[in-house]
């Protein structure tokens, strides 16, 4: 199995990441890419970029090393009511948002029924794109009630490779979350959350082998296709959807 894009990275634009954007393309060509979303943290996490680098997408080549690029952000939910760190105007003009919880912005365990709240309150956010490596144990939701929820807002479901290293407790917690996205016709981005380019190229395996392992549709998978990808950004109404299509179509 094999993606055709990487949907969510980082740069060393936040100082605990490790490449250029360059850098990064030059990887995503090399382990057989057409195309990555470059998605740094919002400024909520410690070291995160300045607010105005979100901003400033317009300042880069849509094509790097051959490879289509996304500009966009990893904002933080900051809120048991699905609160972002980024404001909607600058996640309206970003081209792909992951919403995630990280432990310096949400400290602490939550309850299953508050988890629930976050999540079904983000999947009403219609500047989300995606939902970031929700698997952790210390954030469990209830996977089927709030999938269902996704799918009716047109959410896609991460998973994540970074989670098999900085995220274990998570692990078993993947193939519930796999399964109820089955069942509820909920979409899947299988990405690597790589901070540096050998984990782009190295942190997929774990995931291909969880999907065949579990037969999971590829027409599931946002980032399996050109044709996936290019009809998510549309359905999502990204201003970047025609001008991506065009080149990967």
């Amino acid at each position: 199995m094999q993606m055709i894009a990487d949907l969510h990275t980082h740069t060393l634009c936040a100082t605990h990441a490790f490449q250029t954007f360059n850098e990064m393309a030059a990887a995503a060509k090399q382990a057989g890419y057409c195309a990555m979303a470059i998605t740094d943290h919002a400024p909520a996490m410690p070291d995160a970029p300045h607010i105005w680098h979100f901003s400033n997408g317009g300042a880069l080549p849509r094509e790097m090393n051959g490879i289509v690029m996304l500009y966009g952000a990893e904002a933080n939910v900051m809120d048991t009511k699905g609160g972002l760190d980024l404001p909607q105007g600058l996640l309206s003009v970003q081209d792909w948002v992951v919403a995630s919880i990280h432990s310096p912005c949400m400290p602490g365990l939550l309850t299953r029924k508050e988890a629930n709240r976050i999540w079904m309150s983000v999947a009403e956010n219609p500047y989300v794109d995606c939902i970031g490596h929700s698997e952790q144990e210390n954030y469990r939701y209830d996977y089927d009630l709030v999938t269902k929820a996704f799918a009716k807002n047109h959410k896609v479901v991460e998973l994540n490779g970074g989670s098999f290293t900085v995220r274990k407790d998570g692990i078993p917690n993947m193939r519930a979350l796999l399964i109820a996205c089955m069942e509820n016709g909920c979409h899947i981005a299988v990405d690597s959350d790589a901070h540096s380019a050998w984990r782009l190229q190295h942190a997929m395996p774990p995931l291909y082998s969880m999907l065949e392992e579990l037969s999971f549709p590829q027409e599931l998978i946002v980032n399996a296709t050109r044709e996936n990808l290019v009809q998510e950004l549309k359905l999502h109404g990204r201003r970047c959807a025609e001008e991506i299509g065009g080149i990967l179509l």
